[in-house]
């Protein structure tokens, strides 16, 4: 937990940040998750905060809501469930995971869907380096477990010696040159 938390919540203060500065005429516009315009993408990013909401606190699955637009209050919720000791403990009774794989599961959806965001809305996005450290880390061990629960899409041809982030775009299914 401790050296978790201090990288969700700059991960997810960042991701919070990128929603906020979104305008309204970009809503429709096209992102590097083909299955979501900008809208669906906060949508979603708003579920994935309500989600973990409940797994921190060892809570059931949530169901996906309509667009609130209210992602920045979401996460902040996310992040005192998390804040506490007792949400690293065990394993997660809704998803039969250790707690710890499950922090990393939402740090990796902060650091990608953040430059989802930010590229498709034309924002600048400078992940934090240990961040993305982590999530390739873990992403390297679990893309395929992603690709059949499809958090994943096929993986895209990243050279070895291309940077880290890229490099974790290219596990996930992320192309690093995309543009809208």
């Amino acid at each position: 937990m401790d050296d978790m938390m201090p990288l969700m919540t700059h991960a997810t203060e960042r991701t919070a940040g990128l929603v906020r500065a979104v305008r309204p005429e970009q809503l429709g516009g096209s992102t590097p998750c083909a299955k979501f315009d900008v809208k669906d993408l906060i949508n979603h990013l708003e579920w994935v905060a309500d989600l973990f909401e409940s797994l921190g606190r060892q809570g059931e699955m949530t169901e996906q809501e309509p667009y609130a637009g209210d992602f920045p209050e979401r996460a902040e919720r996310t992040l005192a469930a998390w804040a506490r000791p007792e949400a690293w403990e065990g394993t997660s009774p809704a998803m039969g995971l250790p707690m710890t794989t499950l922090a990393h599961m939402y740090l990796v959806d902060m650091v990608v869907h953040g430059w989802d965001l930010a590229r498709a809305t034309g924002q600048d996005y400078e992940p934090d380096p240990e961040a993305v450290s982590r999530a390739l880390r873990f992403t390297d061990q679990m893309a395929e477990m992603g690709r059949q629960r499809g958090a994943f899409g096929p993986p895209v041809e990243v050279p070895d010696s291309a940077p880290q982030f890229d490099r974790l775009l290219g596990i996930i299914g992320r192309d690093p040159a995309w543009t809208p």
